[in-house]
């Protein structure tokens, strides 16, 4: 008996370790605690990329999705639409639990850092940096009733990147 629990113990330790960040997630702004935006963090040719579902405004209403894009990024070429924009691209899994080698876009400014990720109780730890100086803001798993009535989420398995270019 203590062999089976020891067992079932362990294949469910391998399989947590084995979690993928693929899904929705609400940014979290640093300063308010409030939620600014939904991701969606989806797999593409053996890399992992992140793009924005849906914004929210400091009430924590949804202000625009992919679906009806209102609000432009003006740090991007085009001012293109924040909502469906891919913001983090290139990421690969490590050997360990973290994603490395990507990037990610602060679209409001146009600037690029070098971007990680890694999964830790149940939240996702998303990393922007330059050099050794950079920032690590954590994301909460996006919720159901976090998206407006009526939205498809949509299938991430279709997703193809479209990497923003910024303005300088």
């Amino acid at each position: 008996m203590k062999c089976l629990i020891f067992s079932i113990l362990l294949f469910g330790s391998i399989l947590s370790a084995q979690e993928e960040p693929i899904g929705f997630w609400k940014t979290i702004n640093d300063k308010t605690g409030k939620a600014e935006s939904i991701i969606a963090i989806y797999p593409y040719q053996n890399q992992y990329f992140g793009r924005i579902i849906a914004t929210i405004n400091p009430k924590g209403e949804i202000i625009d999705t992919m679906e009806h894009p209102k609000t432009r990024a003006p740090g991007v070429e085009g001012d293109g639409f924040y909502s469906g924009m891919d913001i983090i691209w290139g990421l690969q899994k490590n050997q360990g639990t973290k994603y490395v080698g990507g990037k990610i876009l602060d679209p409001e400014k146009g600037r690029i850092y070098d971007a990680e990720m890694w999964l830790k109780n149940g939240n996702l730890n998303v990393r922007g940096q330059i050099w050794i100086f950079g920032q690590t803001q954590v994301w909460v798993p996006a919720q159901d009733n976090d998206f407006p009535p009526n939205f498809e989420k949509p299938d991430l398995s279709v997703f193809v990147p479209t990497i923003p270019k910024p303005k300088h």
